[in-house]
C-alpha cells in the first residue's frame, strides 16, 4: 500500500474530510487532495506531522510493504484493553445519558418543594380557596411523586454499566487515531464548557438574592414563598447548565486518560453518584419530618441550601478518606 492510499484510509477511518485533515495540517484542501491522488508527495516535515496526527510511525507511512494498521504503542500488560474509536464513542454517549438521568433526578428532587411552596403561598393569600392543611397535603403528595420519579432516574443509571465498564473499570489504551479525535473534540468544547460553568456558578451565587431582598423589604409570607420558589428554580437552572457540561468534559478526559492506570476521576464520579442517590432522598425525608413536626414551612426551607453545601463537603471528605486509605 502506497503513501497516498494510507493517507486516504487513515483519514476515512477517523471520519475526517479532506478539509478536516487540511485544517489539522495547516495546509489547503487542494494539498491534501494532491497527496491522496499521488499528484504530489508531502515533504518530510509534513510526513512527521501526519504520523503524529494519525498516531502511526513514519516507517508505516513511508514503507510500501507495511500493509497492517498497527498502533505505535503496545499494551504494557496482558490485561490492558484496547479501546477503538467506536467503543470510545459508545462510552461517551453512555456517559451523556447517565449525566442526563442524574441531572433530571437531582432537579426533580430540588424542585419537588416548588408545588408545596406555591400552594402555601396561595393559602396565605386566601386564593384558590385553600386552607393551610389542604395546601400542605397536596404539596406533600406532589413532593413525594416528584421524589419518586427522581429516584427512578437514579435507578436507570445501572443500565449503562456495561457500556462504560471498559474505560471506567479497566486498564486501557486507545487504538490509533482515537487520541487525536478526542483531543480535537475536547479542544473545541473547552470554550463552551467554561462559558456554561461560569454561567452556572453565577446563577448559584445569584439564586439567594431575590429571597434576601424579599426578607428585607417584605414581611408577606406569600412573597417569601414565591421567592423560595425562585430560589429553587434558579438552583435547578444552574444544575442544568453545570452538570451536563462537567459530565461531557470529564468523559473526554476519561477517554484521553489512556495511561493504563485506573481512572481516578471516574472513580471519584462513581462515589459521588452513589452518595447522591442516598443523600438527596435522605435530605428530603429530614425536610418532610421537620416541616410536618413544626409546621413552619417558611423556616424549614433552609435545609436545602445548607444541604447542598453539606453535599459538596461530604464529597470532599470521601476523597480525603480515600487518599488516606491509599
Amino acid at each position: 500500500m502506497i503513501l497516498a492510499e494510507k493517507i486516504v484510509k487513515l483519514r476515512k477511518q477517523l471520519g475526517w474530510s479532506q478539509e478536516d485533515l487540511a485544517e489539522k495540517m495547516n495546509v489547503s484542501r487542494q494539498s491534501v487532495s494532491k497527496w491522496e491522488s499521488t499528484n504530489s508527495i508531502p515533504d518530510l516535515n509534513r510526513i512527521i506531522m501526519l504520523a503524529d496526527i494519525f498516531e502511526v510511525s513514519t516507517d508505516f507511512l513511508l514503507k510500501d510493504e507495511n500493509e497492517t494498521f498497527a498502533h505505535e504503542s503496545k499494551s504494557e500488560s496482558a490485561d490492558t484493553v484496547q479501546i477503538t474509536l467506536e467503543q470510545a464513542m459508545e462510552y461517551f454517549d453512555s456517559k451523556m445519558n447517565i449525566s442526563a438521568l442524574i441531572t433530571k433526578g437531582v432537579i426533580l428532587c430540588i424542585c419537588s418543594v416548588v408545588p408545596l411552596f406555591f400552594l402555601l403561598a396561595m393559602a396565605e393569600s386566601s386564593r384558590l380557596n385553600l386552607t393551610n392543611n389542604v395546601a400542605v397535603a397536596l404539596g406533600v403528595l406532589s413532593l413525594l411523586i416528584m421524589i419518586g420519579i427522581g429516584i427512578s432516574f437514579f435507578i436507570k443509571i445501572d443500565q449503562y454499566k456495561n457500556d462504560t465498564a471498559a474505560i471506567d473499570n479497566n486498564k486501557f489504551e486507545l487504538a490509533y487515531g482515537v487520541h487525536s479525535v478526542f483531543t480535537d473534540k475536547l479542544k473545541k468544547y473547552q470554550t463552551s464548557y467554561y462559558r456554561q460553568l461560569s454561567m452556572g456558578i453565577f446563577i448559584f451565587i445569584f439564586s439567594s438574592v431575590p429571597l434576601i431582598f424579599a426578607a428585607m423589604f417584605s414581611a408577606s409570607a406569600e412573597i417569601i414563598f414565591m421567592m423560595l420558589i425562585a430560589l429553587m428554580l434558579l438552583i435547578a437552572i444552574g444544575i442544568y447548565l453545570v452538570a451536563p457540561a462537567s459530565a461531557k468534559y470529564e468523559a473526554y478526559q476519561n477517554i484521553l486518560n489512556d495511561s493504563t492506570t485506573e481512572n481516578e476521576k471516574s472513580k471519584r464520579t462513581k462515589r459521588a453518584e452513589k452518595l447522591a442517590a442516598f443523600y438527596w432522598p435522605l435530605l428530603t425525608t429530614i425536610f418532610l419530618g421537620w416541616s410536618l413536626w413544626t409546621m413552619q414551612w417558611g423556616v424549614t426551607w433552609i435545609i436545602w441550601p445548607i444541604g447542598a453545601v453539606l453535599f459538596v463537603a461530604l464529597v470532599g471528605l470521601l476523597e480525603l478518606l480515600n487518599k488516606e486509605d491509599d
